[in-house]
């Protein structure tokens, strides 16, 4: 492993910036996490963030530095519009955007719109995808991206071909935080895990043919008025439900006969949809969510200015 940096990358959320300086091979060299997402960003200045995470890890002058998500949004630092899939590598990369008047190379990779009767968009998943490929050329089958904003992702030959978007995550927040469930779920809802009873019994209900979400929700709360269910038990039973829901649909989707799942997940998150999709019936290959984030941003470095 090389000890001399070659570029930085960078993983810009919403509340959220990483940073990692790697060398050529994609080995991380060090790097720093803040709380210096959209919104703080845009008080201080992006530049002046960048640079000052920049200085404080040692990069030296004219290091290039390429950046993956909310960066890249309406609201970030530069937009980079969306690339129409189908796409492959080569054309998201061609259509980063660069920070016009910096003093080093920066450039942030475009997220992916789908366009027609069921528009769809991504942004930031697009480089986890990068990674994928990157480590499994050529690549073709189905990808599971769970998150606040769930991506199922179909790949064809590594050329990224359709997507799904489901709002699990959100709606399980809203849910828990903020409707009549509140109530039953209260210091449950971070705390849940693939093994407790409520995960597989609404993991269950949601892939039997016929199940209505709608029609079932309201059985968490009555479930603790009647029966005495404890809060961990009704948060479980809510995950599996709308976790369950969005396995269910993903299976009506998938090709006939795909039996293996890529999951782009880590941590509690991975064996939750490890749970789920064996229970709709998928092998999963699991990738590391922050893992795939280095790669493909390795990946889209390479791609941008080491290629020969």
């Amino acid at each position: 492993m090389s000890q001399t940096s070659a570029f930085a990358g960078a993983d810009w959320g919403t509340s959220r910036f990483r940073l990692w300086l790697m060398d050529r091979e994609g080995h991380v060299l060090t790097e720093a996490r803040a709380d210096d997402g959209l919104d703080a960003s845009r008080a201080k200045g992006f530049a002046n963030v960048l640079e000052g995470h920049l200085s404080a890890l040692g990069a030296p002058d004219g290091l290039p530095v390429v950046i993956c998500g909310m960066a890249g949004s309406r609201q970030g630092w530069v937009e980079a519009p969306y690339v129409d899939v189908p796409a492959d590598p080569e054309t998201i990369l061609a259509a980063a955007a660069r920070i016009p008047d910096a003093s080093r190379d920066i450039r942030i990779v475009p997220g992916l719109a789908s366009q027609g009767a069921k528009p769809n968009v991504m942004r930031g998943e697009e480089t986890q995808l990068l990674g994928l490929v990157h480590g499994k050329p050529g690549f073709t089958g189905l990808v599971a991206m769970p998150g606040t904003h769930s991506k199922w992702v179909s790949l064809d030959g590594g050329r990224v071909s359709g997507f799904s978007t489901y709002l699990t995550g959100e709606l399980y927040a809203l849910l828990a935080g903020q409707s009549i469930l509140r109530h039953s779920i209260g210091a449950g809802a971070e705390n849940v895990d693939a093994d407790q009873p409520g995960f597989e019994e609404g993991l269950t209900q949601a892939l039997t043919p016929g199940f209505s979400l709608l029609g079932t929700l309201f059985e968490i709360r009555a479930a603790m008025l009647l029966n005495g269910q404890s809060e961990a038990e009704a948060a479980a039973k809510l995950s599996g439900l709308v976790i369950g829901s969005e396995a269910a649909d993903a299976r009506t989707k998938a090709p006939a006969g795909l039996k293996t799942v890529q999951l782009v997940a880590s941590g509690r998150m991975e064996r939750l949809y490890r749970k789920a999709l064996g229970h709709a019936g998928f092998d999963c290959e699991t990738v590391d969510a922050d893992d795939a984030v280095r790669k493909g941003l390795h990946a889209a470095a390479s791609g941008l200015w080491f290629q020969t």
